[in-house]
C-alpha cells in the first residue's frame, strides 16, 4: 500500500514538473515574440529613410512623364535639324567654308559684317536674302514659319500688277488670314475682320495692317531667340575666325 502511494507521488511530481516546464516554455515564447515585435516595430521603413526615394507614381503619371520626355527629345531633334539645315545652306555661301568642288560654288557669299548686321534689327535681317532664309529655317524649328511666309507674301503682293491684285488677295486671304486657314497667322479679331473686308475690294495696302501686326510679333518674340540660337552664333563665330586668317 505504501509502495503504491510512493508511485503515485512520483507520478504526480513528474506531471507537475512537466506542467511547469510547459508553462516556462510558453513564457519564453511570449517573451521572444514580444522582443521580435518590438524589434520589428522599431525598424524604420525604407521609404521613410532620408536619402532613399521610392517612386509611387500612378501608371498614368508615368505615361505623362514619358510623353513629356518624348516631346523634349522631339524638340531637341527639331533644333538640331534646324542647325544642320541652316549650316548646310550657309556653308556654301561662305568663301572659306565652301567645298573644293568649284562647280558647286555659288555667286552669293556671306561676310561677317553682313551677318553682324542681322543683329541690328529685324529689318536688317529681312533685307538680306540670306537672312530671310536663315530666319525662315529658325521659325520652322519653332513651328511658326507662317509668320515670315505671310510677311514675304505681302511684300510680293505690293509688287503685283493691278489686274492681278484680286487673285493674289484671295490667295493670301485663304492661305493665311481666314479662320482655320492652312497657315493661319496670329492676329486679333478686329484686324482679321478688317483685312477680310479689304481683301474683297483689294488695293496695294489691303494687308498692311495685318503685315505690321505679324512683323511686331516676330520682332518681339522670335527674332531675339534667333539671335541667341546656336546656328546663328556658330556661323558668326566661324566668319570671324575665317576673316582673321
Amino acid at each position: 500500500m505504501l509502495h503504491d502511494k510512493q508511485i503515485c507521488s512520483h507520478q504526480f511530481e513528474r506531471r507537475l514538473g512537466s506542467i511547469k516546464g510547459n508553462r516556462h516554455q510558453r513564457q519564453q515564447a511570449d517573451i521572444c515574440g514580444s522582443q521580435d515585435y518590438l524589434f520589428r516595430s522599431h525598424i524604420p521603413r525604407l521609404s521613410n529613410m532620408p536619402g532613399l526615394f521610392f517612386s509611387h507614381n500612378h501608371p498614368t503619371e508615368l505615361k505623362e512623364a514619358d510623353c513629356k520626355l518624348g516631346e523634349g527629345k522631339v524638340h531637341k531633334r527639331k533644333q538640331k535639324a534646324f542647325g544642320a539645315d541652316l549650316k548646310s545652306y550657309l556653308k556654301s555661301m561662305v568663301p572659306h567654308l565652301e567645298s573644293s568642288n568649284k562647280s558647286n560654288t555659288r555667286n552669293v557669299t556671306l561676310s561677317a559684317e553682313e551677318v553682324m548686321q542681322w543683329s541690328q534689327s529685324l529689318e536688317k535681317l529681312l533685307d538680306s536674302q540670306s537672312g530671310q532664309v536663315a530666319f525662315r529655317e529658325f521659325l520652322k524649328s519653332e513651328f511658326s514659319e507662317e509668320n515670315i511666309e505671310f510677311w514675304l507674301a505681302c511684300e510680293d503682293y505690293k509688287k503685283t500688277k493691278s489686274d492681278h491684285l484680286q487673285d493674289k488677295a484671295e490667295k493670301i486671304y485663304e492661305e493665311f488670314v481666314q479662320i482655320d486657314a492652312a497657315k493661319q497667322i496670329n492676329i486679333d479679331y478686329h484686324t482679321r475682320k478688317a483685312t477680310a473686308k479689304k481683301a474683297q475690294d483689294p488695293t496695294f495696302t489691303s494687308f498692311d495692317e495685318a503685315q505690321k501686326t505679324v512683323y511686331v510679333l516676330m520682332e518681339r518674340d522670335s527674332y531675339p531667340r534667333f539671335l541667341k540660337s546656336e546656328a546663328y552664333l556658330n556661323l558668326l563665330n566661324k566668319l570671324h575666325v575665317n576673316g582673321v586668317k
